[in-house]
């Protein structure tokens, strides 16, 4: 019994933590590429 109900737990916690990673890996990405494509003020240079 406790056994099913440990696996159930380690399942629920590794699910979220790979979620999370590839959401924050993605974002990341997506963040990098968009400030490249798309310079804020602070990057932009006026010669």
């Amino acid at each position: 019994m406790f056994a099913v109900i440990w696996h159930f737990w380690i399942g629920l916690i590794l699910t979220i933590a790979a979620v999370l990673t590839v959401v924050t890996v993605v974002g990341g990405y997506l963040k990098t590429v968009t400030s490249q494509r798309y310079p804020g003020k602070r990057a932009r240079r006026d010669d």
